[in-house]
């Protein structure tokens, strides 16, 4: 019989990468002040992967992960148009975005009779049964992402949104959108009441693992509960006093 460890050992892996992948990015979000650029770029993922499967009856690992980059690449360089020519009123675009995405899945998974299955593992996967290329997906965007990081590159624009695009788009399908975007936001609002990155992330992945234990012991989804978890959890920094940076991001430097 397998014991909880090995069967969780997965699944732990995952929200680690998932947590050092998407956390620095939350943090330039915040920044940029387009904290909906998630849930609108991961549901244009949904919504090509939706219509790629479904709609063009076309069923591919490949495909689908191909679909998603291309969906994901497309509104987050749209995102980044908007945040020039309408900076005022980007969050309302991006949310008419997000609206737009969602309805376009919803109507093509009603063109399947498991449309409405796929759909629900996009918003919500269940991270118990996450395979290894999945898992490995995430550790080599964490790289990515944290080899970046130590550059200026994530300072344009441009680069930012197309790195956002292609991290989402591989993230979606292992953890499911919710859980997607309370790792991308829950540390970044901690971060930005003074905590280090690492500190945010290895809080956070504890966190998450409270959520995943739950999950196990009560059997209820596992995406859900290990979203709330990290919800609740950035909820808390409202409470705590703010802190300036010691290390302040190499994008943003603060000035003396």
């Amino acid at each position: 019989m397998i014991s909880m460890q090995a069967w969780l050992a997965l699944p732990m892996l995952a929200l680690l990468g998932g947590l050092l992948a998407l956390s620095p990015l939350g943090s330039q979000v915040l920044r940029r002040g387009v904290v909906f650029i998630d849930l609108a770029v991961a549901q244009a993922a949904a919504a090509a992967v939706i219509g790629i499967h479904f709609v063009l009856h076309l069923e591919s690992v490949w495909l689908d992960q191909l679909a998603a980059t291309a969906g994901a690449l497309f509104v987050s360089l749209a995102i980044a148009g908007i945040t020039r020519r309408w900076p005022a009123q980007r969050e309302a675009l991006i949310g008419l975005l997000y609206v737009a995405g969602a309805c376009l899945a919803m109507l093509g998974a009603s063109a399947h009779p498991h449309g409405k299955e796929k759909l629900m593992q996009l918003l919500a996967a269940d991270v118990l049964w996450v395979n290894a290329p999945s898992v490995l997906a995430l550790v080599l965007c964490a790289a990515l992402v944290g080899w970046l990081r130590q550059t200026r590159w994530l300072a344009n624009d441009n680069a930012f949104y197309a790195l956002f695009a292609v991290v989402t788009s591989l993230a979606v399908p292992a953890l499911g959108l919710f859980l997607v975007f309370s790792c991308l936001i829950a540390p970044a609002l901690w971060i930005e009441r003074g905590m280090r990155q690492w500190a945010a992330v290895v809080a956070a992945w504890a966190a998450a693992l409270l959520g995943l234990s739950v999950s196990w012991w009560l059997d209820t989804p596992s995406g859900p509960s290990i979203a709330l978890s990290l919800t609740l959890w950035g909820v808390l920094s409202l409470w705590v006093t703010p802190k300036p940076l010691q290390h302040p991001d190499p994008q943003n430097p603060q000035k003396p």
